[in-house]
């Protein structure tokens, strides 16, 4: 792969009481496990930042798709992805793992071409590609 751009964070602490920031300075987040995994939930966690990622990126590989076709379809500013990151044991019992639900909602174009968009989206998407026959995700069209 031909290098464009590459993001470096560092973690300290773990899911539970960390920090995580980028080399620019740009993000510096405390990190806690959520409430509902027993902490107190005072940061953000792994999960919601993979989720925030996946999303913009996912949302990103739509406009792009989009722009790419024939007769590209009228884009409104109000297109969204909401990645649901679920975070669980695995069934091998042998650690943990996330499942990934995106809500792609995309006003003013119609279900099936919205459908068309989303599967060509996954074909360019990185976090699509990094996650493909790893996890599940699921695309719905809201």
């Amino acid at each position: 792969m031909k290098k464009l751009y590459t993001a470096v964070a560092t973690s300290t602490g773990g899911r539970g009481g960390g920090q995580s920031k980028t080399s620019d300075g740009k993000v510096d987040l405390k990190i806690d496990h959520p409430v509902e995994l027993g902490g107190k939930g005072d940061g953000t966690n792994p999960d919601q930042l993979f989720a925030l990622g996946y999303s913009a990126c996912f949302l990103g590989a739509m406009k792009f798709v989009n722009s790419k076709e024939k007769k590209p379809l009228p884009w409104s500013p109000d297109s969204s992805v909401t990645a649901h990151v679920s975070f669980g044991p695995r069934s091998d019992k042998k650690g943990f793992g996330i499942e990934v639900k995106l809500e792609v909602k995309l006003p003013g174009i119609p279900k099936p071409k919205a459908t068309a968009l989303a599967k060509k989206a996954h074909v360019v998407c990185p976090y699509s590609h990094a996650t493909r026959k790893n996890i599940k995700v699921t695309t719905k069209i809201v």
